[in-house]
């Protein structure tokens, strides 16, 4: 196996980067796929689409056939040159990030018929490999016999930091304590739900962010890639 970096993508390696809100998943998701030319699949994003549709539809957060029933119907496309999200052929790039859609979507993630309407769509995506795909349930659900698993993780407060700087550029002007106590729920939602909760897959490489840049993060992860290529078998911790 081949692995260029910033070349054309590779055929059949799947890496899986789960782990809570805010620990960097995204950011190095981005920077691994333009690295070695692969798929970046943003699992949260198509939680964050369907969870637009239905407000914009009006359905309720709790009728769960429903929402299933979005969530399968969903034509979903994740393109990487430029990063975006198409929803029914529409650009909700942004419009999936305003904080509302983040609740939203947190709640539809922990209904089980949703989940799995967006697992089986999360597996044709990347059953071909050539992917690098994050969430919470990735390694541990998705694609279990992945060959590279990282859980990506850090300190709450790192993590709200890190949230909060993203909103007050774009605007909000939310507090430190709020944003704190939105992901203390969040992860409490993530790691308690019946279906898929948020746990560190096993086999799982585990990658703390807390004291490192996304260079360093991302570096970390090259390393493991370096090391799957050389003994052509799963990394394990």
């Amino acid at each position: 196996m081949q692995i260029p970096d910033g070349g054309g993508a590779f055929r059949g390696l799947i890496i899986t980067i789960d782990g809570p809100a805010g620990a960097g998943k995204s950011t190095i998701a981005r920077r691994l796929a333009a690295r070695f030319g692969l798929l970046n699949i943003d699992s949260g994003a198509m939680y964050r689409a369907v969870a637009l549709w239905a407000l914009r539809e009006g359905v309720s957060l709790e009728d769960e056939a429903r929402l299933e029933e979005l969530a399968r119907r969903a034509e979903i496309r994740l393109e990487n040159n430029p990063p975006r999200i198409l929803l029914n052929g529409e650009d909700v790039s942004e419009a999936i990030r305003a904080p509302e859609i983040s609740e939203a979507a947190s709640r539809i993630s922990a209904l089980p018929r949703v989940r799995r309407a967006l697992v089986e769509k999360q597996r044709r995506l990347g059953e071909r490999g050539g992917v690098v795909m994050e969430g919470r349930d990735i390694g541990s659900v998705v694609f279990p016999d992945a060959p590279l698993k990282i859980y990506l993780d850090a300190s709450l407060r790192v993590r709200a930091e890190r949230r909060l700087a993203e909103l007050r550029q774009k605007g909000s002007d939310v507090s430190f304590e709020e944003v704190e106590r939105e992901m203390r729920q969040r992860d409490l939602r993530d790691s308690t739900r019946a279906d898929s909760p948020l746990v560190c897959p096993p086999g799982a490489v585990v990658v703390d962010s807390t004291n490192l840049t996304p260079e360093e993060v991302e570096e970390a992860i090259v390393a493991l890639v370096r090391r799957l290529e050389a003994h052509g078998k799963e990394v394990s911790p």
